[in-house]
């Protein structure tokens, strides 16, 4: 049996996650669902003896991976730190690794302390399927899609908008303003790959996006078209979200963050098919 109260914590523990979000219903606890969050709650109670609340960077959709989330907690404990990683690894299912562990500030928080957030979906664009790419990328073969195109799409989002028209429904936040600080689209062989970062991101935004650019990307909607629409909230027109598991959560920056670059910063490998 758990205890019902926890202890008074003693240390505040940083965590970078991976996970593959094919079996799970997204980040958050939910009742009756699998989720991420949940699946390393338990792991942590077992190990400590009581229940600890997770926090989270970000709030991954059902089926969307992460390359390197972000969370924390606090626990009284004996466990080091930065021993925390390989503790939790033995206890966690194969489709959740946490990469690393630390001791941060008890003022420093995995939501609220983080400058930005940066996605990445992947489109592979090859007329025949592939099961060993299927799991992470949107098998979009119904019309060639100029990369150029998107790139010129995600010129004017850059800055500060009120960006409405991809804010799926069900949301509790208050307002559609988003800060995006860098969009790209570049293509390798038959993939195309699309990076968004932004100091914050709408419910099911980037999925709505991708929906629509693939639109732009094949001649299917013009560059004008798309911008208006967007620039006019008409929400009404985003009818289409891209599949979940091309969307991968690539990573969380912070001003302080006590993990090295390579840990984090760029560690979803790149599918390469020659030609």
């Amino acid at each position: 049996m758990l205890e019902s109260h926890q202890p008074k914590p003693t240390e505040r523990v940083a965590l970078v996650i991976q996970y593959l979000g094919t079996h799970f219903h997204g980040w958050q606890r939910q009742k009756q669902h699998r989720t991420v969050q949940e699946e390393i709650e338990t792991a942590i109670a077992k190990i400590v003896g009581y229940h600890v609340t997770l926090h989270g960077a970000g709030r991954t959709d059902a089926g969307v991976h992460a390359a390197a989330q972000v969370a924390h907690f606090e626990a009284a404990s004996m466990i080091p730190p930065h021993k925390w990683a390989t503790v939790l690894n033995s206890y966690l299912p194969q489709d959740i690794l946490i990469r690393a562990s630390a001791s941060v500030d008890n003022r420093w928080h995995a939501r609220f302390s983080a400058a930005y957030r940066r996605y990445r979906y992947t489109i592979y664009t090859e007329g025949r399927p592939n099961l060993f790419v299927e799991p992470f990328s949107w098998h979009y073969y119904h019309a060639p899609l100029d990369e150029c195109l998107i790139q010129a799409a995600l010129k004017p989002l850059m800055g500060k908008h009120h960006l409405a028209a991809f804010h799926r429904a069900g949301s509790k936040r208050a307002h559609s303003w988003v800060e995006v600080q860098a969009a790209e689209c570049r293509r390798k062989g038959p993939f195309l790959h699309i990076e968004i970062q932004a100091d914050g991101f709408l419910y099911g935004m980037v999925r709505l996006l991708v929906g629509m650019l693939v639109q732009v990307g094949g001649k299917q909607r013009s560059l004008t078209s798309f911008t208006e629409l967007w620039k006019e909230q008409r929400r009404e027109e985003v009818k289409h979200a891209a599949p979940a598991q091309g969307l991968c959560l690539l990573r969380v920056g912070y001003p302080n963050f006590p993990f090295s670059p390579e840990i984090w910063y760029d560690t979803l490998p790149e599918f390469v098919i020659g030609h």
